[in-house]
């Protein structure tokens, strides 16, 4: 008879021990193929908005490895992913040019810094309020601008600074592009470029496999390449040498209205594209919803390293955040992974920006700008919300006139203007049996921004008939309309008539 010895249990420690990652990490397989896509997409617009915003492509590197790893690890949204974005390159290039680089780092560590002290205080779910259609106007405007900005760098020539002169002067420039090979050459790259992006889709599926923008741009590169085109290429510094913390003497510019206004542009259209891109992929997927406060101070958290490292802002990004879902990203690894590849491009192989053709890069970003104008949504306002639809034009079109922050300022004053006049509405209803006394029921808010039709309507009554205004309809009489309520009775009992009873007044707001 054999004996056996009992098998000793196996501890709690050692059994955690002897796990396998991939049961620490259920996940880990998809999260690790999302990774690489979003790495794929995120790499050329990294590159492109910092050439388009003036900036060493570096920066844009930066800016997305920061997005990645740091705001990527952060609570908020598991899934969308954080970088440089096409939204914020008019601004930026406009600041960089008006203020210096150095004050750059200044503007986006402020921002971040008011971004984290707004998510403490749980401030953004009321990014949520603010009107779509202002929202939209935006990045319309926006999208206009970068459009005709990067159509000269396709070109090869240099864009004027105002957005009005970029879009007035295009014609002459692409005319004049015509009479040279250079521009020709590169007019043409960056064409075939957008003609990639747009004829992607319909590209058989293993190929699609292939993110569109590092297709596009890695034809293009190949393209040149091989039949030497006479195109700028990026330039390259190193990601070390592009480094620059701001100044200590960069910090007395925040006392400067101008530099101030640009902060608040800053940290308003920031916070409001990740928050609007959060809601839009949180529709995209079944895990866990957004915390807006949490996500907003991890926006924070990533623009104010950003600032200290004096690189772009950052924004989480539709794009790379609806690549990141669809490539069945399952937890937020997918985006903290997508930094590192980042990280380890720029360390390991920075040289192969230097071969990438500028034409294509303003080509993305010439597609990008396409998209952000709501084309079909201006259209289908225009139909059921004209007002809504006026407000988004108006927003767009202010932006490309005067400059980003007033023509969000003159959005936000037309939203709120609209609002205030649809609250104030009122309506009139008379009934006159022809004897007795004409009886008028006012109802709905009565405001001075009504009082002249209020007005109108009390004084086309019949001048010889007594009459009964009832009151109990309204829910609200301001002070101006009271005044002129009582002035209006006045002067009809004046002519002899019986004078005017006023029923069912609205309780008057307590003094103090």
């Amino acid at each position: 008879m054999t004996n056996t010895s009992p098998t000793p249990p196996t501890s709690p420690a050692s059994s955690a021990s002897s796990r396998s990652p991939i049961s620490r990490f259920p996940h880990l397989r998809q999260d690790f193929a999302a990774s690489l896509v979003v790495f794929l997409v995120a790499l050329p617009l990294c590159v492109g908005v910092a050439v388009a915003s003036g900036v060493p492509a570096e920066l844009g590197l930066i800016t997305g490895i920061v997005g990645g790893i740091v705001t990527g690890l952060m609570r908020g949204s598991s899934l969308q992913v954080s970088g440089p974005a096409a939204g914020l390159t008019v601004l930026v290039f406009e600041a960089v040019r008006e203020f210096g680089l150095p004050a750059l780092g200044v503007i986006v560590l402020a921002t971040g810094a008011l971004q984290i002290l707004m998510g403490a205080l749980k401030l953004g779910r009321y990014f949520r309020a603010i009107s779509v259609s202002v929202v939209e106007g935006m990045l319309a405007g926006i999208g206009l601008v970068l459009i005709a900005g990067q159509l000269y760098a396709m070109a090869g020539t240099e864009a004027p600074a105002s957005g009005v002169a970029k879009l007035v002067e295009l014609p002459g420039a692409l005319v004049d592009s015509l009479g040279s090979t250079r521009a020709l050459a590169s007019l043409g790259l960056g064409a075939a470029t957008i003609a990639v992006l747009v004829l992607w889709k319909r590209m058989p599926s293993r190929v699609r496999s292939v993110p569109g923008p590092l297709a596009a741009v890695g034809l293009a590169t190949l393209a040149a390449l091989v039949f030497s085109m006479p195109v700028a290429t990026v330039e390259v510094k190193g990601l070390l040498d592009s480094v620059q913390p701001p100044p200590l003497s960069a910090f007395g510019d925040l006392l400067g209205l101008g530099l101030l206004g640009t902060v608040v542009a800053f940290t308003l259209i920031a916070s409001a594209e990740s928050l609007f891109s959060a809601a839009a992929v949180d529709r995209m997927h079944g895990g866990p919803r957004t915390a807006y406060d949490k996500e907003l101070v991890a926006q924070g958290a990533g623009n104010a390293l950003c600032g200290l490292l004096g690189a772009l802002p950052m924004t989480a990004v539709i794009v790379r955040s609806a690549a990141n879902v669809q490539a069945g990203a399952r937890t937020k690894a997918s985006r903290v992974l997508h930094g590192v590849w980042l990280l380890l491009f720029a360390a390991l192989l920075p040289g192969a920006l230097a071969y990438i053709p500028i034409p294509a890069l303003a080509g993305i970003l010439v597609y990008s700008g396409a998209k952000l104008i709501p084309v079909g949504q201006i259209v289908s306002l225009w139909r059921g919300h004209r007002g809504e639809a006026l407000i988004l034009v108006v927003t767009a079109l202010s932006i490309v006139a005067v400059s980003m922050f007033e023509g969000v300022l003159i959005g936000l004053a037309l939203a709120v203007a609209k609002t205030a006049w649809e609250a104030s509405h009122i309506r009139l209803d008379v009934i006159d049996k022809g004897a007795g006394p004409v009886q008028a029921h006012l109802s709905g808010n009565a405001t001075f921004l009504r009082l002249p039709k209020i007005l109108d309507s009390l004084e086309a009554l019949p001048q010889d008939r007594p009459v009964e205004l009832d009151l109990s309809g309204l829910h609200h009489l301001d002070h101006a309309c009271r005044t002129a309520l009582e002035s209006w009775a006045e002067r009809h009992s004046a002519v002899g008539t019986e004078p005017v009873r006023m029923t069912a007044e609205p309780a008057r707001p307590a003094a103090g």
